[in-house]
């Protein structure tokens, strides 16, 4: 399944008891359609806060359905601030995660001293002029294979290491808004907030775009990359090997 949602009013991702969360809607609403209770699996997990244009998911049932009626059962039920928008039937051992050949984040800043009202759930307000011929030589930095223990909130918690390819990391800006995209074979947690927090203070002139080589190699991280607030970050799609016909 394909999933889009506006994280301005969860708890994230992941199912929690107390609180409301994209899984839990997910899980409820399934549940309700086929009457099992079984586990959605995402490609990732996104943050309280964080948004998502394309999440991919799936789950096993044990009866037949079909995944026409069962889209529109989704949207039907689900609050309107998730959506599911197609659902087809997977090979039995495809796995929303551990099948992922790469994901594209996009973190969205508005610079500029007043933020517009309508944007204030999916855009990051910097009020100071940001240089963002400096940020793309510092985002240039970072590009490739790299260990990132550095822009990760908790590298102790990767288990599976903390090196990455980051594919593309470019930095675009249209008027008083700048737009981050990311690409790459997987992330670390908070990884591309904490790029986001780095690239904004070398645009705020902070820290020189050749800072992003230092703290790479230092394999530590500091208070020269900050996590950026969530409201402007989006799990922009996921990309899997192509299905043969």
């Amino acid at each position: 399944m394909v999933i889009g949602y506006d994280g301005s009013a969860c708890w994230g991702w992941q199912a929690q008891p107390a609180h409301r969360t994209v899984q839990g809607e997910l899980e409820r609403v399934l549940k309700e359609l086929t009457g099992e209770a079984q586990r959605i699996h995402s490609s990732g997990r996104t943050d309280r806060g964080v948004h998502a244009r394309e999440q991919a998911a799936h789950f096993d049932l044990s009866k037949p359905v079909v995944p026409r009626k069962l889209l529109l059962g989704f949207n039907a039920l689900l609050p309107e601030d998730i959506r599911v928008f197609s659902i087809r039937k997977a090979a039995p051992d495809f796995h929303a995660r551990y099948d992922a050949t790469g994901k594209e984040y996009r973190y969205f800043i508005w610079n500029g001293p007043v933020m517009p009202p309508w944007l204030r759930h999916y855009r990051t307000l910097v009020r100071p002029k940001l240089d963002a011929r400096a940020m793309s030589k510092a985002a240039a930095l970072l590009v490739g294979r790299h260990d990132f223990a550095a822009f990760s909130a908790n590298p102790n918690r990767e288990v599976d290491g903390t090196v990455r390819h980051l594919r593309e990391l470019k930095v675009r800006r249209r008027g008083r808004e700048i737009t981050l995209v990311a690409h790459g074979d997987g992330f670390l947690y908070k990884m591309v907030r904490s790029l986001a927090g780095f690239l904004i203070r070398v645009g705020s002139g902070e820290l020189p775009p050749d800072a992003a080589r230092t703290i790479l190699d230092s394999k530590n991280r500091t208070a020269r990359v900050p996590t950026a607030a969530p409201e402007g970050l989006f799990l922009w799609r996921v990309r899997y090997p192509p299905v043969a016909d």
